[in-house]
């Protein structure tokens, strides 16, 4: 008498054999469900970033034929003083916004989580500058730092000091798009600095209240060592926008010089890596070059992204 041990195991060897596509035709309203996202990258990503780089070895006008130059373009790259001066002009608005923005943001997320009324109004009010359109944003702010009738003069006026040039100087320049972009992105940071203090466990700071630790030693010993994996992302995010940074410069700048849009003010103090890929792509028509000027400020955001997270991550071992 057979009983059901002695039956083989039909369904595994029929699954095994149908194989992937008789799962694509099971499960094929799945897999359109998704295909318009995956669609929509190939087309607007993954096709666009394979041209670029196909462009970066060929001579292109944007309308004759292309001209094959091999690594003349990113030989020439290497050499270019004005691609290397962008860098250094863009790292420089970078470390002046991330610095201050990641400090203010971490003090904002202080206060709003010991906030007690008016929690959501507070939360919301800090992330609106990073909802606002940024040229509306630039618009004001090259109404703030204007030389005769801005806000910054009117302040130092008031003090007793002389006016300044902000948007015709260099260092004017480089502190007015930091300034801008310290004021974009500080509330955002803090909505994110927030997440990371609510899973910070209560019981660690009843204990150090206990031990007789201030809010000061309570900060430094358990809300920063705890929030180490979130400043991580908050730098390394601030380096990946900040190293692209160009609506900032392009909208405060472009009627300070008669030079190009793209040329970041006076003695191109304001040019950053975008404004300079743009300024050789759409003003001088040399789409090859500025294919190739794009892949090196590529690999300048992830080398600068590489190392903060390495100096993060080694402050963590320490």
């Amino acid at each position: 008498m057979a009983t059901a041990l002695d039956k083989p195991p039909v369904m595994a060897e029929q699954t095994s054999a149908a194989g992937p596509r008789s799962g694509f035709r099971k499960y094929w309203h799945l897999y359109a469900a998704i295909s318009p996202f995956y669609l929509l990258f190939l087309a607007f990503g993954l096709i666009p970033v394979g041209f670029s780089l196909y462009l970066s070895f060929h001579r292109w006008d944007g309308l004759g034929s292309m001209e094959w130059a091999g690594f003349s373009q990113y030989q020439y790259l290497l050499s270019d003083s004005d691609f290397w001066s962008s860098i250094g002009t863009t790292l420089l608005i970078w470390a002046l916004a991330t610095f201050p923005m990641i400090f203010l943001a971490m003090i904002t997320a202080v206060m709003l989580n010991s906030a007690v009324r008016f929690k959501n109004v507070y939360r919301f009010a800090y992330f609106l500058p990073n909802i606002t359109s940024v040229v509306a944003i630039a618009i004001v702010f090259g109404s703030v730092f204007s030389t005769n009738f801005g806000l910054m003069n009117a302040l130092l006026q008031a003090v007793g000091l002389d006016q300044v040039a902000w948007l015709n100087t260099p260092w004017g320049i480089k502190v007015a798009i930091a300034t801008l972009m310290t004021w974009q992105w500080t509330g955002y940071n803090a909505i994110i600095f927030l997440a990371g203090l609510q899973t910070i466990p209560s019981e660690l700071y009843e204990a150090a209240r206990v031990d007789g630790a201030g809010p000061v030693q309570t900060f430094f010993r358990i809300t920063l060592p705890m929030l180490r994996p979130t400043l991580l992302f908050v730098l390394v995010v601030s380096t990946v926008t900040g190293l692209q940074s160009f609506t900032e410069a392009q909208v405060l700048l472009q009627n300070t010089s008669n030079d190009s849009t793209f040329s970041g003010g006076p003695d191109h103090a304001g040019r950053t890596m975008v404004l300079y890929f743009f300024q050789q792509t759409f003003d001088n028509n040399d789409f090859g070059y500025g294919a190739a000027v794009a892949w090196g400020i590529f690999l300048v955001v992830v080398i600068f992204s590489i190392i903060n997270w390495r100096l993060v991550q080694r402050r963590g071992e320490d």
